[in-house]
């Protein structure tokens, strides 16, 4: 195609995007729900029991979403990341880093019920329908633990290599890892417990958030400074759309075909149309700096983003220090 052509497509596709996410998807901060200060991880919104769960370090804390109580403390543990709910909404599994564990909780009172050892740094959880089972990414370790839910029992391991983070599953026997280090995907075959082929990212640096699209059974993957959406089937790269920095998630919708990607560094949180083998950016909402993980409710499309502010990082290097009494939860909706 001459250089004229290539102009004018160039102008006309990158028009029609520049309106796409002009129009804007309607969503925005509508809410900030103070908490107690301390580092997070992976946020899960319990439907069944109204509230969304965030890993706070230590221990979970609990954001009742009729009253927006916040109640901390819960399932003390080491080093925690994953805060699953379970066996229709009556448990709780927690991935304790410190200890090596998957436990459990009772969902109400939070009485423990039972502790599952996994392999060396369990990050990640998600539960497959079809198995009835809990994958547990042993981020360090490279295996995937699976984990009998209410048996409380660990099954068997899947060996994976690499550093694993989310997972999503296709409800039909497959599950889809991230690793992150090595930029792919590796696909699970969960009955016969084996990798069976690994998709490369192209385009992605540090995968870490995952989903996956039943209608068009795609992939979406949240890395650093873009969202690769690929064909689970086959693994060819669909989009490679330009997204914020500092990723560590992805929710997906499957009612408005929208896929949202938090952008800890950057502070933005791009909101991604995928539907009919499409992807495109509509939407980047503004959040804050260092909202990194996503929670989403299914039940209205709302997202739940923990943030606080920090400091100037120490002259000596390591981690700046959290402003006192700036942690809080971002409610994302219309």
């Amino acid at each position: 195609m001459r250089a004229s052509g290539l102009a004018a497509l160039c102008l006309g596709v990158c028009a029609a995007a520049s309106a796409a996410q002009a129009a804007g998807s309607g969503y925005r901060v509508i809410d900030r729900v103070s908490g107690p200060d301390g580092g997070w991880d992976y946020v899960r919104v319990d439907p069944a029991n109204n509230r969304v769960l965030v890993a706070h370090g230590g221990s979970v804390i609990a954001l009742d979403i009729a009253t927006k109580k916040v109640t901390p403390g819960l399932a003390p543990g080491a080093v925690l990341h994953d805060p699953l709910p379970v066996n229709g909404g009556a448990e709780v599994l927690v991935t304790n880093g410190g200890t090596a564990e998957a436990v459990f909780y009772n969902a109400k009172s939070f009485a423990e019920v039972a502790r599952v050892k996994t392999g060396v740094g369990p990050d990640a959880a998600a539960f497959d329908g079809k198995s009835g089972l809990v994958l547990v990414m042993d981020h360090r370790g490279g295996d995937v633990t699976l984990i009998d839910p209410k048996a409380h029992k660990a099954v068997g391991s899947i060996v994976v290599g690499g550093d694993l983070e989310a997972a999503a599953v296709d409800g039909a026997g497959r599950a889809f890892v991230n690793v992150e280090n090595k930029n792919e995907i590796a696909v699970l075959d969960l009955a016969k417990r084996t990798v069976v082929t690994r998709y490369p990212l192209a385009g992605c640096d540090g995968p870490t958030g995952l989903a996956y699209d039943a209608a068009d059974k795609q992939l979406i993957a949240a890395c650093d400074g873009a969202t690769v959406v690929l064909d689970a089937a086959t693994g060819k790269i669909v989009a490679t759309l330009p997204t914020g920095k500092g990723a560590d998630g992805v929710a997906f919708d499957p009612k408005q075909h929208l896929a949202f990607v938090p952008a800890g560094r950057d502070g933005t949180l791009s909101v991604v149309s995928v539907a009919k083998g499409k992807a495109s950016i509509v939407d980047t909402v503004k959040t804050e700096v260092s909202a990194r993980t996503i929670g989403l409710d299914p039940r209205d499309g709302r997202v739940y983003l923990p943030s606080a502010e920090f400091g100037l990082r120490p002259a000596g290097g390591g981690r700046p220090p959290m402003v006192p009494g700036s942690f809080k939860i971002l409610v994302v909706g219309k």
